[in-house]
């Protein structure tokens, strides 16, 4: 055994784990702020008081790019950017440059809901599963179930908000939006269709712990985020390589 790749391992692991805390953290965050500027201030003001918390909460996550590129994870590149690149077009290319038309929209704090209530388990999910002590069985469960509410909502609410921005952007970037909605709404039913085969499979305990089941329902939940944000990786692109 090459001895040196075991301090390098364990500082990955425990780089992983402080990475995933602090973002599970973030996102609870996020999650409280909607949760208590929705009844004080109405949902047309609730991005005064959370939207660039969350704007770069989430732009964190191209660290998981740099992350999959260097090898500390095993998730593929190509399959990690689009994953990012699903949420930063949300925040960035939609809500950050049409605030008028997104930003005061019921449909914004939906998103963040979802998102945030995504996020805090999928990162909670990580940092037991990095521990190596096991993962909680109402985690696991929180994580492979909570999809049947949280993909409609997330689904409807970025719909609704690209729809929203379509109507004021200008040529060609209004067009964009609109390949983008063509894209979203029938591959929105086939995904949510996959998703729920494969995670009968999972919560059967045949890849919960890092099979084959569980890699399948992550990869359709990470082919998915190429076109909306409900996306996650598999638990084990969170385990340092060897």
């Amino acid at each position: 055994m090459d001895t040196r790749t075991t301090p390098n391992r364990r500082q990955q692991t425990q780089y992983l784990i402080a990475y995933n805390l602090i973002c599970a953290v973030l996102w609870t965050a996020v999650l409280g702020r909607v949760i208590f500027l929705v009844p004080l201030v109405g949902f047309e003001n609730v991005a005064g008081g959370v939207g660039e918390f969350a704007k770069w909460t989430q732009t964190l996550a191209v660290l998981e790019i740099v992350h999959s590129a260097l090898g500390i994870v095993r998730s593929p590149l190509p399959t990690t950017m689009m994953q990012v690149s699903s949420r930063l077009l949300l925040i960035w290319a939609v809500v950050n440059r049409y605030p008028a038309a997104t930003a005061p929209s019921p449909f914004y704090s939906s998103m963040l809901l979802a998102w945030s209530v995504t996020e805090v388990i999928r990162y909670s999910y990580f940092v037991w599963n990095l521990r190596g002590n096991g993962v909680p069985g109402s985690v696991t469960w929180l994580r492979y179930n909570t999809f049947y509410v949280l993909y409609p909502i997330g689904i409807a609410s970025e719909c609704s908000l690209i729809w929203k921005a379509s109507w004021v952007a200008e040529w060609p970037v209004w067009g964009v939006f609109w390949v983008v909605l063509g894209v979203y709404v029938p591959g929105s039913y086939i995904l949510f269709t996959h998703m729920i085969a494969q995670r009968r499979k999972v919560m059967r305990g045949k890849g919960v712990e890092g099979g084959g089941d569980a890699e399948s329902f992550e990869l359709i939940l990470t082919y998915k985020c190429a076109i909306q944000t409900c996306c996650s990786t598999d638990q084990e692109s969170r385990r340092p390589q060897p």
